[in-house]
């Protein structure tokens, strides 16, 4: 038996086939010919299309409004503008501002000065107002054969806010006088 088959009918089924895709090609150029010419713009969009559209814009603008309100979540660090910056042993008032990153007054955060390289009873705390300003009494004191010495400032923030306190803040130059 031979399997070599030699017929013409697969012949004209090839040419059957060759002609349906041709016939399928030029129907489908002249359909993206009639696109090309149309004017009406979103009205010769499929529905699936236009839906797919409005959700994608719809989910787009959710998910924007959801990065915009992180902000709310980061934390912002606080910082304090002592005044006098240097100052001399002895009882004198300091003037405390504690101010966000852009320099804008914070308001409910408790400032606590205490000693460094420099001396103090203990430690001096106070309340910011609602212009971020407190003053607290300090009396400082250097130790022998020092000419100089710091205190230290940190702030505790305001309670539900999102305030940090986690760099060193300005500190209080003491100086002999």
């Amino acid at each position: 038996m031979s399997t070599d088959h030699h017929c013409p009918r697969p012949r004209a089924v090839l040419a059957a086939a060759r002609d349906r895709v041709d016939s399928r090609l030029a129907a489908e150029r002249a359909w993206l010919a009639a696109l090309r010419r149309d004017e009406r713009a979103i009205e010769g969009l499929p529905v699936r299309l236009v839906v797919a559209l409005v959700v994608g814009v719809a989910s787009l603008s959710v998910m924007l409004n959801m990065v915009s309100g992180v902000q709310g979540l980061a934390v912002t660090e606080l910082d304090v503008r002592p005044e006098p910056e240097v100052t001399t042993p002895g009882e004198q008032e300091l003037a405390l501002t504690v101010v966000g990153p852009d320099g804008d007054p914070v308001a409910g955060a408790t400032v606590v000065v205490s000693g460094e390289s420099a001396s103090l009873d203990g430690v001096a705390t106070g309340r910011t107002g609602p212009d971020g300003t407190t003053s607290v009494t300090v009396a400082p004191s250097l130790g022998p054969n020092r000419e100089q010495g710091t205190l230290s400032v940190t702030i505790k923030p305001p309670a539900g806010g999102q305030y940090a306190d986690r760099r060193g803040n300005t500190r209080v130059l003491v100086v002999a006088a």
